[in-house]
């Protein structure tokens, strides 16, 4: 496994970025958002996904300088159209026009359509809490998941996001896939010749599978839960609001429509939307309460239950987003890990691009976004 210095991993990336044509700032923006991920550890929505972006700019599915646009607004919602650009992009522009409005409004809420894969929900929910807001995130995506009692791939994995301001603690990010893995998760097990936990997908006959290229090869990923007796309807509940948030409000595709992101799929004819969509959003926290209390609170609250009784006495309660936090500390100072499968993508990458391969010295770019 190589470490790559996080400077050297934001120059390679944002070469890639532009190498495609996106504009300066959007190259930047693209960049952080991907490397902000392999720094909390998300490496599943990291830089191992950059050749899915430049795969998608390739078929014609993907434009590089997009212009995003508000269709439809009112004082506290929105509608912006992406323009076919990268979620990467799109999703923090909308989500800049839901704090602005939650600025004056006290909350923002905006739909997106005509979007593409935007990267980790977390990104985008955490530009609100610098602002002392709230933030929340979501979208549908590749059409994998089978719904309870069905082996049909009607629904994406789906994430949703809700990001709060902490005071002495770092943000509490609750940041999770609807489906029982995300399916980055199956792409990172399959390059290491892992096998998967049951509970996660079926076969293509709809057999429990250990399989990592088990959805692949015509299976399903299972929603949270994995089957009805565990909960799975609950999973499909959350992943149904989620398409209906991103795709229905917004007027995005959605259900088995959704453009894919992954190689092994390809769009369905007479899709009724545009693009894929997400949902995202901002509240202020002193809409409700000062900030200063609500932080303390928080941290109360926090602490609490780091405190909380312990199964084992070595492993104690993990608050949503910690784990993150503490890779991001670890990754800034060791260097970013990318496992041999990304690194030789990445040099493919590179070469088939014309882009300046990556080594482990150099300068990078400045941190943007």
């Amino acid at each position: 496994m190589n470490r790559l210095p996080e400077q050297r991993l934001r120059a390679f990336t944002y070469s890639i970025f532009k190498s495609i044509g996106c504009p300066d700032a959007d190259a930047a923006l693209a960049t952080d958002v991907l490397v902000t991920a392999d720094l909390r550890g998300v490496d599943s929505h990291g830089v191992a996904r950059l050749s899915g972006y430049v795969r998608l700019w390739e078929n014609g599915r993907l434009n590089a300088t997009p212009k995003p646009h508000v269709v439809h607004e009112t004082p506290t919602t929105a509608t912006v159209d992406g323009d076919g650009g990268l979620g990467l992009v799109v999703a923090p522009y909308a989500m800049e026009i839901a704090i602005e409005k939650a600025r004056q409004y006290g909350s923002g809420w905006v739909a997106i359509r005509n979007s593409n894969h935007f990267g980790i929900a977390g990104y985008h929910a955490l530009r609100a809490v610098a602002h002392d807001m709230i933030g929340y995130a979501v979208t549908n995506a590749s059409p994998l998941v089978a719904p309870t009692f069905s082996t049909e791939r009607l629904l994406g994995t789906n994430p949703v996001c809700y990001a709060f301001p902490a005071g002495e603690y770092p943000p509490v990010v609750v940041d999770m896939a609807t489906s029982a893995a995300a399916n980055g998760k199956l792409e990172v097990a399959g390059r290491a010749g892992n096998p998967i936990p049951e509970g996660w997908a079926l076969s293509a006959d709809g057999q429990a599978t250990t399989d990592a290229a088990a959805v692949k090869n015509g299976g399903a990923l299972l929603p949270l839960g994995s089957d009805r007796e565990h909960g799975s309807h609950k999973g499909f509940g959350l992943s149904a609001t989620v398409d209906i948030l991103s795709g229905v409000l917004s007027g995005a595709n959605y259900g088995p429509w959704v453009p894919p992101f992954v190689a092994y799929l390809q769009p369905v004819a007479d899709q009724p939307g545009q693009g894929i969509g997400h949902f995202v959003g901002a509240m202020r926290v002193d809409g409700f309460r000062p900030v200063a209390d609500f932080k303390a609170n928080m941290d109360q609250w926090i602490a609490r239950f780091k405190g909380a009784r312990r199964v084992e006495e070595r492993q104690p309660v993990i608050i949503p987003g910690e784990p993150e936090h503490k890779a991001t500390r670890t990754n800034r100072e060791r260097g970013i890990p990318l496992v041999e499968a990304v690194w030789t993508d990445l040099q493919q990458l590179a070469a088939k691009l014309g882009v300046t391969p990556l080594v482990m010295e150099g300068e990078g770019i400045p941190d943007k976004g």
